[in-house]
């Protein structure tokens, strides 16, 4: 099986300074590579670490080449976020409904982990209708997020318009029961705080046999 499908993970200490990233994506176009992932993990005066996930036709000849690179001083070869923290749930709203979501998730999550799915967790608690609305938008910006629960007791406005534009994109969006417009705009709607973080996981999870787009009602 050819590297290409299987993302490579690596750590590249370089020097710090103009260019790097150019003389860095410059090796690796020239062995074929697509750089599909790329986070700057430190920057400072002297050392830079780069986190790049790459796929590659030839891994051994493109980890030769960078290791020999002016600007690179280590090159270590990691495991993919995906294949350590696989997919991720991520939760906000209100603390105490956040904590019951999480419990719901994280024990469903643990239950199809321990039969080999990678499911990971989030949470954050946030107030304020600007704020959650540009916490909903920025998580159609994180890596492998694949299903967002809004928990809280009053969520709607510029909320409900930040649901509809990530739900365009691709992300499952599960809401309590709550006052306010986010419930009508989210793919799901349910009660009981414990319970969403169990069908949020369960939204997700290839091991698991259910799916919203099948359900004959999205409110419970």
């Amino acid at each position: 099986m050819p590297d290409r499908v299987t993302p490579l993970a690596l750590v590249l200490t370089t020097r710090s300074g103009p260019g790097v990233l150019h003389a860095v994506s410059g090796i690796i176009a020239e062995h074929g590579g697509d750089i599909t992932s790329l986070t700057i993990v430190e920057n400072s005066p002297d050392v830079t670490r780069l986190l790049l996930e790459v796929s590659a036709p030839d891994a051994e000849a493109l980890l030769t080449d960078l290791a020999a690179a002016e600007p690179v001083q280590a090159v270590e070869r990691v495991a993919t976020f995906q294949h350590v923290f696989g997919k991720r749930v991520i939760i906000m709203g209100g603390g105490a409904q956040v904590g019951q979501v999480a419990i719901g998730a994280i024990a469903e999550a643990d239950r199809h982990n321990i039969r080999g799915e990678k499911i990971s967790v989030d949470t954050i608690p946030l107030v304020g209708e600007q704020a959650l609305a540009e916490a909903v938008r920025a998580v159609s910006r994180l890596p492998r997020a694949r299903v967002l629960v809004l928990a809280g007791s009053l969520m709607g406005g510029e909320i409900e318009t930040a649901v509809r534009e990530v739900r365009a994109q691709g992300l499952t969006v599960i809401s309590l029961n709550m006052a306010g417009s986010v419930p009508d705009a989210s793919d799901l709607v349910v009660t009981d705080p414990v319970q969403a973080g169990v069908m949020a996981v369960m939204a997700i999870a290839d091991t698991a046999r259910f799916r919203i787009d099948r359900l004959t009602k999205r409110v419970f």
